[in-house]
C-alpha cells in the first residue's frame, strides 16, 4: 500500500538516488535540502513498505506554484504513484491558496505529458533547448 506524506529531511538521500535514476541533471541531497523544507514550498514523499519510492514537489509563490519534481522509482513506475503524488499534491496546494499551477516537461516525456494533460493540464508554450544531456526542448503546461 502506498502512503502519501510530507517529505521529511530522511526522505532526501533516497529522494536524490530516485533522481539519478529518472534524470540526466539531477537535484543532489543538498537540492531536496535547501528547497523541500522552506516555508513557500511543498514537497511530497511517497512511501511503500516503510520506503520512499515516489516524491513531488512544488514552489509557491502567493497564489501560483510551479511543480518542480515528480519523481518514481523505476521499479516502481506504471503504477499510479506519480498520479496519487500529483493529485495529493494539487489538493494541497489549492487548500494553501494556490489557483495556478505550472510546470515543464521534456517534450519526449510522454508518458508524464500524458499524466498532466489527464489532470487539466494545457500546454501553454515551448521552451527552445531548455533541457541539457541531451539538449531538447521543454514544453510548458498549466492548470487554472
Amino acid at each position: 500500500m502506498i502512503r502519501i506524506r510530507r517529505m521529511e529531511p530522511r526522505d532526501t538521500c533516497t529522494a536524490a538516488d530516485i533522481e539519478k535514476e529518472n534524470f540526466s541533471r539531477p537535484w543532489s541531497r543538498e537540492s531536496f535540502d535547501s528547497s523541500a523544507f522552506r516555508k513557500d514550498t511543498l514537497y511530497l514523499a511517497a512511501e511503500k513498505d516503510g520506503r520512499l519510492v515516489g516524491y513531488a514537489g512544488m514552489w509557491i509563490s502567493l497564489d501560483e506554484g510551479e511543480i518542480t519534481n515528480v519523481s518514481v522509482a523505476q521499479c516502481e513506475q506504471g503504477r499510479g504513484i506519480g498520479r496519487m503524488l500529483l493529485e495529493q499534491l494539487l489538493t494541497e496546494a489549492e487548500q494553501a491558496g494556490v489557483a495556478s499551477c505550472f510546470l515543464e516537461v521534456r517534450k519526449s516525456n510522454v508518458r508524464a505529458l500524458a499524466l498532466y494533460e489527464s489532470m487539466g493540464f494545457q500546454r501553454v508554450g515551448t521552451r527552445r533547448n531548455f533541457y541539457e544531456a541531451p539538449v531538447e526542448d521543454g514544453i510548458v503546461m498549466i492548470r487554472r
